[in-house]
């Protein structure tokens, strides 16, 4: 059976840069890479230390998880500045300033004198962490042609990856042998360090790279004609739902996977954070492979097979007698998630091509304000129903996702068909007379 062919989004875009030769420089996209790798480890560095703040604070669980949504939140909502932005003054030019303002906020989190002063400062963090992943893939799809984009977006995902391990590792680590605000002391480090790198690297770029301005109008009026130009996109609409639900499903779940290895087994939190890290180990294999998986499988399959090693690794972590089962499921979450969530990148590059800081940045926001919503909630549930409920509801919800999205593809990819043979049939019929 052959894969439907995906939805028209929108017009074709321009040429992009990738097709004139060197025009792009690797290095280019190894210094986004580092930035996503920084990104991802802010993201996840609190995921392990929820037990641990618990504890320094004197608050429940769920009250520690408030750092997570917080910073999910600030992330999310952040994208309806950063996206015009990065359209406007160039995408290359923001993540720039955004890892620079990125050093501050995290320093903040180190010097924060408590659990209020440290929400605060997460809050902060995620708003400017916000402009990085989604920037630098709007920015490689402008510069990388569609049929080569989803390797091209996979290989550069293995910063992020990096950064989502050493993340929960570090949060980990922390817990046991460290004071909890070293690591906010090292991530601020590792922005500024990023930031000065990414400044000299774009001073390299071919002028076309730099994107200078190319719309008048003020911050917020590009803001609002951006974003709306988005939402009128039907198939826009329908990968923003999608993205959001499957943030809550997966987030939500995946950041109490320490927490119940933690009570559950009696493991230091140390162990379960070198654990965990076998999500990322999952995302790898995905990135080395994305090539051969993309050919082989197609979009459908690599949603549906995705979503559904994610569900089944959460069912097994939440049921499994003994946490030695936790390590192969772990990996098994990673490689779903980057199957089904790139499959869905790709489709956010495209589906508006003229305005892709936008509508890549209305992507973002929507996966973490899914995530900030699942987090959120399951919060809330947490102390009465426990984590492995937490995990079996999440893995339920992603299936849920994944037979909603391929359903719209499929009467996306009919309707478009059906479409374009009509008017094969009207062509034919005017040529004959």
């Amino acid at each position: 059976m052959t894969e439907p062919t995906a939805p028209a989004a929108a017009p074709l875009a321009k040429p992009s840069l990738a097709a004139v030769p060197g025009a792009v420089p690797t290095l280019a996209i190894v210094g986004l890479a580092l930035a996503a790798g920084a990104s991802g480890l802010s993201l996840r560095l609190a995921d392990a230390l929820l037990p641990r703040l618990s504890r320094e604070f004197n608050i429940s669980l769920g009250e520690a998880s408030l750092v997570i949504t917080v910073f999910a939140v600030a992330y999310g909502v952040s994208q309806a500045l950063f996206g015009p932005l990065g359209d406007r003054f160039g995408k290359y030019r923001v993540i720039a300033w955004a890892c620079a303002a990125s050093a501050i906020t995290s320093l903040g989190c180190a010097l924060a004198p408590g659990h209020h002063s440290l929400l605060l400062a997460r809050l902060l963090a995620g708003a400017t962490a916000a402009a990085v992943i989604p920037l630098a893939m709007a920015w490689i799809g402008d510069v990388v042609p569609y049929e080569r984009r989803q390797p091209v977006l996979a290989r550069f995902l293995i910063g992020q990856i990096t950064g989502f391990a050493l993340g929960v590792w570090a949060g980990g680590y922390t817990a046991e042998h460290l004071p909890w605000r070293t690591p906010f002391f090292a991530l601020a480090l590792l922005f500024a360090l990023i930031a000065v790198v990414l400044q000299w690297v774009r001073r390299g770029l071919p002028p076309a790279a730099l994107q200078p301005p190319r719309r008048p109008g003020g911050a917020f009026v590009t803001m609002l004609r951006e974003f709306k130009a988005v939402a009128a996109t039907p198939w826009a609409r329908v990968v923003l739902v999608t993205v959001f639900c499957e943030g809550a499903a997966v987030f939500g779940a995946f950041a109490f996977i320490p927490s119940h290895l933690h009570q559950r087994f009696g493991l230091p939190l140390s162990t379960v954070g070198a654990i965990v890290m076998g999500y990322a180990l999952g995302g790898l294999v995905f990135a080395l492979g994305a090539r051969v998986l993309v050919a082989r499988l197609g979009e459908v399959r690599l949603v549906r097979w995705g979503a559904a090693g994610m569900a089944g690794a959460l069912v097994l972590i939440a049921a499994a007698p003994g946490w030695g089962w936790s390590i192969p499921a772990c990996m098994v979450m990673g490689l779903g998630f980057y199957m089904m969530h790139n499959t869905l990148q790709v489709h956010a590059t495209q589906m508006a091509p003229e305005r892709r800081g936008a509508a890549v940045a209305a992507f973002a926001a929507s996966l973490f304000l899914g995530q900030s919503a699942g987090v959120g909630v399951a919060g809330l549930v947490v102390g009465t129903v426990g984590t492995g409920a937490v995990l079996v509801a999440g893995g339920v919800g992603l299936l849920v996702v994944a037979w909603g999205f391929n359903r719209q593809r499929a009467q996306a990819s009919g309707h478009s068909s059906g479409h374009s043979s009509r008017h094969s049939s009207r062509h034919s019929s005017q040529s004959n007379r």
